[in-house]
């Protein structure tokens, strides 16, 4: 692929952090602007879309907050999100450890574009000791050279699935739980402190600082002409291994996952994601307007091939079980339909499913959609779904007391905490 990586070290390159000598030695130092909007238009220019899986564009966000700011006189706060949540994904971290200043260079950058006097860096809990210690040392190097304009602040994400949202990282930061919250307002109107704020994720932010360096056009080299660029991914084939590879939008997915047979089964966008057939997803590519035909959308970059001697219907319980612990619990579909959906797919894993089940599971998803006070039971919903459609042939096997799978160990990552009562409230 022509002209990748562009975020991480080439391959050939041993897989250590880059320190800041070699990184400026790489990349140059970092280009402020110093001109009100300029940086803005350029990642209109150059299309640029947040790659922390609503794909929204950064450029509408970076203006919304610089135009509240003005509004309401009151100076914005910039927060890069590497919460990564996802326990599919490990693309976020990945960037971090090896790329740090890269990220930290797109958090100035975006905090100059809107005037903000506050930047802060949100990771995950559970990577302090590697990815925590590498981020600190990066802002001393930083501090050593004054590099930066203003300080970078360094936030622990709680070990839990919703935490990487954006309204609960902010009530997090705030010193509440780690839970999100009913809007209005956005919080590019009044976010952490009362104050305007952009939440970006940090993959993007290291998109954002190269756009500022090399430009639209050169952005635009790779992908396709409606989503431009590159993003990282996380494949995981057979041998259930992450693997995190920097692709051009719009790759066909038999380039990701070469075992592909047609009775296989691939996860596309993690566990608020879709599953689609092998058949199905050979005709597709890592695209938005490709997946959308199929109910599916890029989401985090995470793409999963199920091994054909798994059982789909007992790794889709496992999963579901979790989203149902990791709940924030504060409406109905979370309190009461994601249990028992959780539960009845249980019951169609161990083979002591009837019809009624299944339509208790169809109906509780119809309930869970669109009326919770975040998107956790859509996304959820949306996973059972495609998963009921995707191994409907396997749970005709088990209705009739058989599995076709031969291997028993679970193989989607789930965290150990899910054994364990909901983590929302820590």
């Amino acid at each position: 692929m022509t002209g990748l990586p562009r975020l991480l070290p080439p391959p050939e390159e041993k897989k250590h952090s880059q320190h800041l000598n070699a990184h400026v030695g790489k990349h140059g130092r970092l280009p402020y602007r110093d001109r009100a909007g300029t940086l803005i238009r350029d990642i209109e220019s150059a299309g640029l879309t947040g790659r922390g899986g609503a794909a929204f564009s950064v450029h509408k966000k970076l203006q919304a907050v610089r135009d509240s700011a003005a509004r309401r006189h009151r100076v914005p706060k910039v927060i890069a999100n590497g919460a990564e949540s996802e326990p599919a994904s490990d693309k976020d971290a990945t960037l971090l450890w090896l790329s740090p200043h890269l990220v930290l260079d797109g958090l100035q950058l975006a905090a100059e574009a809107v005037g903000a006097d506050t930047a802060v860096l949100y990771f995950h809990a559970d990577r302090a000791h590697d990815v925590g210690a590498m981020l600190s040392h990066a802002i001393r190097e930083r501090q050593a050279s004054s590099l930066d304009r203003i300080p970078v602040q360094l936030a622990q994400a709680p070990a839990s699935f919703l935490s990487g949202q954006e309204t609960a990282l902010l009530n997090h930061l705030a010193g509440g739980p780690a839970i999100p919250t009913f809007t209005p307002p956005r919080i590019t109107e009044r976010g952490l402190g009362g104050a305007p704020t952009l939440v970006q994720n940090v993959e993007t932010l290291a998109h954002l600082a190269l756009i500022a360096r090399r430009g639209p056009r050169w952005f635009r080299g790779v992908g396709t002409t409606e989503e431009p660029g590159s993003m990282l991914t996380t494949v995981r084939g057979y041998d259930g291994q992450p693997r995190i590879s920097e692709v051009p939008l719009g790759v066909p997915l038999p380039t990701l996952l070469p075992e592909l047979p047609d009775n296989s089964a691939v996860l596309i966008g993690g566990y608020h994601g879709t599953w689609l057939t092998g058949s199905q997803a050979r005709e597709l590519t890592l695209a938005n307007s490709s997946l959308s035909a199929a109910q599916a959308r890029v989401g985090a970059g995470v793409v999963i091939t199920l091994p054909p001697d798994r059982c789909g219907l007992a790794e889709v319980a496992r999963v579901v079980r979790y989203l149902a612990l990791e709940s924030a619990g504060q409406c109905g579909p979370c309190l009461n339909a994601l249990p028992r959906i959780a539960a009845a797919l249980a019951e169609v894993a161990a083979g002591r499913a009837r019809q009624r089940t299944l339509d208790d599971i169809e109906r509780w998803s119809g309930l869970a959609a669109g009326r919770g006070a975040c998107r956790h039971p859509d996304g959820t919903a949306r996973f059972v779904g495609s998963a009921l459609r995707t191994f409907a042939a396997e749970v005709g096997r088990h209705r009739n007391g058989r599995c076709a799978a031969a291997a028993t160990e679970p193989f989607l990552p789930v965290p150990r905490s899910a054994a364990l009562a909901s983590s929302w409230r820590s």
